[in-house]
């Protein structure tokens, strides 16, 4: 079960931590939106444990835009590899998606490469459902830094 504690707002960060699964997901970071970057708002969490051990890493953006939707998509993870191959990341995922209902995100969007078969597992293990897979910008920092194509999975909330 995912607790979540009250919020103080609609762009508040939350005030405790996402408790299930095993996982414990706690704010350590606040990044600002740059619209000049087509960065949103977004909430960094350190995937814990529940013993306490650091896990990884996930992200919530905030916002809704083109960039996100196609590109950079509202979650972004990572996990450390000492601790992959079980599911972190996906469980990670779906306990941020009530949050991210909370937030008004409807529907949600993970974005990956293609080849990254353990990102698109995680996807559909969270309850993504793949959409399609489409071509980055030139002009697009994901392009710049080498990807130049993008999965995308709609998770509805």
């Amino acid at each position: 079960m995912t607790q979540v504690r009250p919020e103080r707002g609609p762009v508040s960060p939350p005030s405790g931590e996402l408790i299930g699964d095993g996982l414990v997901l706690r704010l350590i970071k606040i990044w600002p939106a740059i619209p000049e970057k087509h960065w949103a708002l977004a909430w960094q969490f350190c995937i814990e444990s529940s013993e306490g051990h650091a896990l990884g890493s996930i992200s919530l953006r905030l916002g809704d835009s083109e960039h996100l939707r196609f590109y950079a998509g509202h979650i972004g993870y990572s996990v450390h590899e000492a601790h992959r191959g079980k599911r972190v990341a996906a469980r990670s995922v779906r306990l941020l998606l009530p949050l991210a209902k909370a937030r008004g995100i409807n529907p949600l969007w993970i974005t990956c490469n293609p080849e990254n078969l353990a990102s698109r597992r995680t996807c559909e293990l969270a309850g993504g459902t793949f959409v399609e897979i489409v071509d980055v910008p030139p002009d697009n920092e994901h392009y710049k830094k080498g990807d130049v194509r993008k999965c995308r999975y709609r998770f509805d909330l």
